[in-house]
């Protein structure tokens, strides 16, 4: 696998998934490229370095010597070096450009700029080195939400379709040959809630209808299970073997039979509360398991994702990368 495009519905993950697979993928000297499209930054904040600039940068370094780069595609620049690459306009895309002509095409023409953010994803995949190897030995993109990647993706079959000769319609072959190869996959990022896992299913048969390649369904933020299944039903069970256990644990002289019976009926309510969103997760799970896909899943970092957090999330991938 070459091109692996990352995609979620909004709030589960996906920038911070899309960056550990990078830097999982960059294990063992191997030379990864991260990218982004969405014009966001978050992969700069994530690496706490600068905004990227519209250059490959190497941003990290993987365990093993392998490199991390990153790009930031902006669509006006990919749009000179398109016209630059297929009609040589040189000075004069620079002028159009000045005069605020990439910008107005950019954002009047339908799907030109999905097209110019995957084909330059694209052109990375294809670069070889002189000698005939690859520059990058896999492409990692932080995609657009579940809610649009389908047509994100598949934007560039339409614009064959329009154009059905030149420079645009080779193009479009081009970037459509690499997303739908088997070189390529799509993998979805949520978490085990109703909303994510339901945008998930429908992504994925989306995904599918369009003949697009289906890789994974990453779990993010995977809580653990605080009780197991037979704590949790003896703690409903028996309402005064719960205070027996508070007495025990010394919760206070004289008075402390009646402050661990105070204790007792909070202390149930949230294993109720545990026990049900641990239903809701049995759940979610099941159905994306139904899926038919490899299923990694990363913990829930209690201080959130900083950067050494980020090589904790890669190195959890890295593992379960082997086996999905």
């Amino acid at each position: 696998m070459r091109l692996h495009v990352v995609s979620g519905k909004g709030g589960t993950g996906k920038t911070t998934v899309a960056a550990a697979l990078a830097l999982a993928l960059a294990d063992e000297g191997r030379r990864t490229l991260l990218v982004e499209v969405e014009g966001r930054q978050g992969i700069a904040q994530l690496f706490e370095t600068e905004a990227l600039p519209y250059e490959e940068r190497r941003i990290a370094v993987a365990p093993g010597g392998g490199e991390v780069y990153a790009l930031a595609i902006d669509a006006e620049q990919a749009l000179l070096d398109y016209l630059q690459m297929f009609y040589k306009l040189g000075g004069a895309g620079r002028a159009l450009n000045k005069l605020g002509a990439i910008d107005f095409a950019t954002t009047i023409a339908p799907g030109l700029r999905d097209v110019l953010l995957t084909g330059k994803a694209c052109e990375a995949v294809r670069r070889r080195r002189k000698n005939g190897g690859f520059v990058y030995d896999a492409v990692v993109m932080d995609a657009p939400p579940t809610g649009r990647i389908t047509r994100f993706l598949a934007v560039n079959d339409e614009v064959a379709g329009l154009a059905r000769m030149g420079p645009i319609h080779k193009q479009a072959q081009s970037v459509m040959r690499v997303i739908k190869s088997s070189e390529t996959a799509v993998h979805l990022v949520t978490l085990l809630e109703e909303m994510p896992v339901q945008e998930t299913v429908d992504g994925v048969a989306e995904l599918r209808g369009a003949g697009l390649p289906v890789g994974s369904v990453v779990v993010n933020m995977v809580r653990p299970a605080l009780l197991d299944e037979d704590a949790l039903a003896e703690a409903a069970a028996d309402r005064d073997a719960v205070a027996r256990a508070l007495a025990r644990a010394g919760l206070g002289g004289a008075s402390r039979g009646a402050r661990a019976g105070q204790l007792v009926g909070p202390l149930l309510e949230q294993a109720r509360e545990h026990a049900a969103r641990l239903e809701l997760e049995r759940a979610g799970r099941a159905e994306i398991t139904g899926l038919g896909l490899p299923v990694p899943e990363l913990p829930l970092l209690a201080d959130g994702v900083d950067l050494a957090g980020l090589y904790t999330l890669a190195g959890e991938l890295r593992k379960q990368w082997t086996t999905t």
